[in-house]
């Protein structure tokens, strides 16, 4: 099974920010449900990612409304990402192995295209699992054959 496969759910959770923005504006992104990671884009091309953890991290450094820091001072800039024709098994095996639990997908020229979060990558491939212990069952019991 590919990435593309699960691209319209991943594309649901995209969020985006440019990385001049400031952290007040990716806070209120977070805010919305299902947006546990945001794409930090220089003209609509990626290079980074923002988490709650980060914007947490810089609240509790700041004081109050005056807090004035932008999204690219706290952002991390070496990204674990995965391709639309990646294998989404090797990409859960990256994510188990890195820790990660979302990973963003970007094109060939960088712009984000969605986020997979590892229990989604993890459901597909049970998914795909059981449809070929399925077929597998049917072939050796002949149905479909006679």
């Amino acid at each position: 099974m590919i990435v593309k496969t699960i691209l319209p759910r991943a594309l649901e959770r995209l969020s985006v920010i440019e990385e001049g923005a400031p952290v007040s504006e990716a806070a209120s992104l977070m805010s919305k449900p299902h947006t546990d990671l945001i794409d930090v884009c220089d003209h609509g091309d990626m290079v980074g990612v923002l988490t709650k953890t980060h914007i947490v991290g810089q609240i509790g450094r700041c004081m109050g409304s005056g807090c004035t820091a932008r999204v690219d001072s706290i952002m991390t800039r070496d990204v674990t990402y995965c391709r639309v024709d990646g294998v989404l098994l090797e990409v859960w095996s990256v994510m188990r192995e890195r820790g990660v639990q979302r990973v963003p997908i970007p094109d060939e020229a960088r712009r984000p295209l969605g986020i997979i979060y590892a229990g989604e990558a993890l459901q597909a491939l049970l998914s795909e699992s059981e449809d070929e212990d399925e077929l597998l069952r049917d072939y050796i019991s002949g149905v479909g054959y006679r």
